[in-house]
Formats: C-alpha cells, sequence, structure tokens
C-alpha cells in the first residue's frame, strides 16, 4: 500500500509530465515549420516562425524542460541557418 503523500506525489509527477511533454511538443512543431519555411525559400515567414521557436525555446528552459545550454545552442543553429539563407538568395 502507498502512503498518502507518494500518491499525491505520482500525481503531480504524471500532471508534469503531461505538461513538459506538451511544450516539448510545442518546440518540435515550431521548429518543424521554420525548417518547412526554409526549404521552401519563404524567408519573411521563416523570420516570423524563428521569432515563435525562439519563444518555445526559452519558456522551456524557463521552466527546465531543456537545459538553457541546449535552448542557447539550438536558436544559434536556427539563426545561423536563417542568414545562411539570406545570404544565398
Amino acid at each position: 500500500m502507498k502512503t498518502k503523500s507518494a500518491k499525491k506525489e505520482l500525481r503531480k509527477s504524471l500532471k508534469r509530465r503531461e505538461r513538459n511533454l506538451k511544450r516539448k511538443e510545442a518546440i518540435k512543431k515550431a521548429v518543424k515549420e521554420f525548417k518547412k519555411l526554409i526549404e521552401e525559400n519563404k524567408i519573411q515567414e521563416a523570420e516570423k516562425q524563428l521569432s515563435l521557436v525562439f519563444k518555445a525555446l526559452d519558456k522551456a528552459a524557463k521552466r527546465n524542460v531543456i537545459h538553457k545550454n541546449k535552448a542557447a545552442r539550438l536558436k544559434s543553429r536556427y539563426s545561423k541557418l536563417l542568414n545562411k539563407i539570406k545570404s544565398q538568395s
């Protein structure tokens, strides 16, 4: 038999897991959309989408879903990618 506090911790961890997965999915969706726009050479739309990617990454890092250095690394990579496409066109 689990203690009362163990049951409560289980409920809390399941809620947190759900929340964290939603945040990770938000990042993945934003990145996927961004990469699609890059492939289609839609630079204006990609710039707007990049800010949404940054927002999702920053929120996840703030809530410790991902490490802050990982967020910084990904932001850097996606910025580089956009700048590379800009310079080509």
